[in-house]
């Protein structure tokens, strides 16, 4: 692919989609430039660029804060951003998405949300139990809840409309379901020693984080799934796996425990991802999805961030007519591959 004349900027993160970007770019000899997207100086550090890559993190409340504008200030300056506007707006915000996909008709799980107390204690007296309730914020199921009865439903409802949440997992969250899933020894001494730096990270994210409170958010809980699928949207590729449900646990995600056979997939997931991407005009989607017995795949929640590497390991991806396609890929380089094409489109109409 010709890539003269064109340059791009991105923000490096250690562990982000930006390693293989540079990495893929350093290779390739695509001109590139290293910034900081924090400084204050950012927009003068963006001159001359053509794009601006910047993978930005859930788990970071600087990141939440102001990295959506800094991204969304360097679209109006004329650079291709990723991710752009539609990709990220609702990202880590199942508020925000259950609005957008209900606006798209996706098949979204019967979703609610209320930001009245009263309102909400009415709602919950009638509600069929056990209902799921969410935090707008949050990866791996950690602000994910099933209450089962209608007093745990009160309770909870009057602790967000009162003192609130944190979306910040607590020290000691989940952690029967993770001790569960430690695979050999070898995992948990790995998972032991990263123990230190994850407390530490921890607090600092929860002094700084503000708490949810002022809304609930409750889901329709769907039944004997032992496992959710997610499809990965790329422009015209996408990847499809399944997470199986933690043991005792009514939750896939975080589970690591992943098959990436393809004859397990159901296509209807896939066609249902790469229609609601068309939609919505994103870059980069994964969908999460559960299946209902009466009324199919339902989309659970989405995100244009996700661990590259699950992907990475499905034999092949999906093109729209549903075609199967053999071969591993990066996601990171399907995102640069994406987003060259679009600059180099640019570049020939000008």
């Amino acid at each position: 692919m010709k890539t003269e004349g064109v340059r791009i900027a991105i923000h490096p993160r250690q562990g982000s989609f930006s390693d293989r970007w540079i990495e893929r770019c350093e290779a390739a000899g695509i001109d590139h430039v290293i910034v900081d997207g924090y400084s204050s100086a950012i927009m003068d550090a963006l001159r001359g660029c053509d794009a601006f890559f910047w993978h930005f993190n859930h788990d970071n409340p600087t990141d939440l804060l102001m990295a959506r504008h800094v991204l969304y200030a360097a679209e109006s300056a004329g650079l291709l951003i990723f991710p752009n506007r539609k990709t990220c707006w609702h990202f880590d915000d199942k508020v925000a998405q259950k609005y957008l996909l209900e606006a798209v008709d996706a098949p979204l799980i019967p979703t609610v949300v209320f930001y009245e107390k009263r309102t909400a204690l009415g709602w919950l007296s009638g509600a069929q139990y056990p209902v799921v309730c969410k935090l707008r914020a949050g990866a791996h199921a950690a602000n994910v809840r099933l209450l089962r009865n209608v007093s745990e439903a009160r309770r909870f409802c009057r602790r967000a409309f009162g003192r609130g949440l944190s979306a910040v997992p607590g020290y000691f969250t989940d952690v029967p379901s993770k001790a569960r899933s430690v695979k050999d020894f070898s995992d948990f001494r790995a998972r032991m020693g990263r123990l230190p730096r994850l407390f530490l990270h921890r607090m600092r994210t929860r002094r700084r984080a503000n708490r949810e409170r002022g809304y609930v958010l409750f889901q329709e809980f769907i039944p004997d799934n032992r496992y959710d699928t997610r499809v990965t949207v790329i422009g015209d590729r996408a990847w499809a796996f399944i997470r199986r449900v933690r043991k005792n646990d009514f939750r896939a995600s975080g589970s690591r425990q992943i098959d990436h056979d393809p004859d397990k997939i159901d296509a209807r997931c896939v066609r249902i991802a790469f229609e609601t991407a068309g939609k919505l005009g994103t870059q980069c989607t994964a969908f999460d999805f559960v299946t209902c017995s009466r009324r199919g795949p339902l989309i659970v929640e989405m995100s244009y961030g996700f661990a590259p590497r699950p992907v990475f390991d499905v034999p092949g991806q999906w093109s729209p007519d549903l075609q199967w396609h053999a071969g591993h890929v990066w996601p990171q380089d399907a995102i640069l591959e994406l987003l060259l094409r679009n600059l180099t489109s640019r570049h020939a109409s000008t």
